[in-house]
């Protein structure tokens, strides 16, 4: 691997996995006019209390000509707009169905089929694809960003999706630094690999701080009440224990499917970084969920994580190479890692396992992936750290 195949991951320096395109700037087509203004609309349609009502009433579009002849970028934005819809059916009213009606079911199907992603709200749809900048020419950090697609709409929502957008962008020099580290260990390049980790622990400090600045605008409370219900998913969800049909849907033969929830966790930074530092996890149900989870992932980020799991000789070449600056610069970068789950931790204590007990669909001991999430955090994050060397 080497740096100049990055974008063959999309994956750039600036946007990290953001999209490499300004979702903004898409246009679909006319047909699809009636469903964006369905979505965007969501935060007058929600409180209605007849929201279903209101998405039953979207035309029945078959979008194989779209996704066969649009582009990239316009198929995920308009998976954007579908997958919230869905989201915001199913939970918009106090029982779920089990039911997907065909006006949702068979566009978000094939969309997800299109774009190679389950057919539900992911964090590619919520985070990575759902950011526009407020200054065109300025940085894509959180003076300079807005949410595009809500469902309440609200301070605490977007900026709960804003701080994922400029973690995912300040990343991007980290990431975009890996392939080249992984040729400087073959090369044995060893002032390389130095000043690569150094800078990679200059990156974890700064996503550190973003991390810390949840609390400023998205309330506990808030969080969990008003934006936490809509990003659950219907696999090991109390609520929808048997799945969802997808009507309309030839495929799935009118059998329930399960998918899991959008969850912060879909994100690729710390996979890559495992892939890259040599971290592994047990082979127990915590490692099952995790690899499961990576089909949530864009095939690209999926690649990217293969191939630097596949081509990292990083944590044998320090073992090997005896050199106590080499291993402090790694050791610090496993730290660094330590201490953004550990921070991911904490806010899943007080932003959800602390919070009064919700619905049955918002459990507070559930994750929105579905999971004991207070399990599996505390689980991967010790990993790491047994990795010091």
């Amino acid at each position: 691997m080497t740096a100049f195949h990055l974008s063959a991951y999309d994956i750039s320096a600036e946007r990290g996995f953001l999209s490499s395109f300004d979702p903004e700037k898409v246009e679909l087509p006319p047909e699809l006019a009636t469903v964006r203004d369905a979505a965007m609309t969501l935060p007058k349609t929600i409180p209605s209390g007849a929201l279903r009502l209101h998405i039953e009433r979207l035309p029945r579009l078959d979008l194989s000509d779209f996704c066969a002849s649009a582009s990239l970028a316009q198929r995920r934005v308009a998976m954007v707009h579908y997958s919230f819809l869905v989201q915001a059916y199913i939970w918009g009213e106090p029982e779920p169905p089990k039911h997907l009606p065909q006006c949702l079911a068979v566009p978000i199907w094939q969309l997800g089929q299109s774009i190679g992603q389950p057919p539900l709200l992911t964090y590619s749809s919520y985070v990575l694809d759902n950011w526009a900048r407020i200054d065109p020419d300025g940085p894509i950090d959180l003076s300079n960003t807005h949410m595009l697609q809500p469902f309440l709409g609200g301070q605490d929502e977007a900026w709960f999706v804003l701080i994922h957008v400029a973690i995912e962008a300040r990343a991007g020099d980290m990431l975009a630094s890996i392939p080249g580290l992984v040729q400087a260990c073959r090369d044995e390049d060893i002032a390389a690999i130095e000043s690569g980790l150094a800078a990679m622990s200059a990156v974890w400090d700064d996503m550190n701080a973003i991390f810390g600045r949840m609390p400023e605008r998205c309330d506990p409370y808030i969080y969990f009440h008003r934006v936490r219900p809509w990003i659950h998913g219907w696999k090991d969800n109390p609520a929808l224990a048997g799945g969802l049909i997808y009507e309309g849907v030839a495929e799935t033969a009118d059998e329930p499917q399960v998918f899991r929830g959008q969850t912060g966790s879909q994100s690729s930074i710390v996979p890559s970084m495992d892939a890259f530092l040599g971290v592994d996890h047990a082979g127990d149900p915590l490692r099952t969920y995790l690899d499961e989870l990576h089909i949530y992932r864009p095939p690209e980020h999926r690649q990217f994580i293969d191939d630097i799991r596949a081509n990292s000789v990083l944590r044998p070449f320090i073992q090997a190479a005896g050199s106590p600056n080499l291993t402090t610069l790694y050791n610090e970068c496993v730290e660094n890692l330590t201490r953004f789950r550990t921070r991911h931790l904490e806010y899943a204590a007080s932003y959800i396992n602390k919070q009064s007990k919700g619905g049955a669909g918002n459990a507070t001991d559930v994750g929105t992936g579905g999971t004991p999430f207070m399990k599996y955090l505390k689980k991967h994050r010790d990993e790491a750290a047994a990795h010091m060397l």
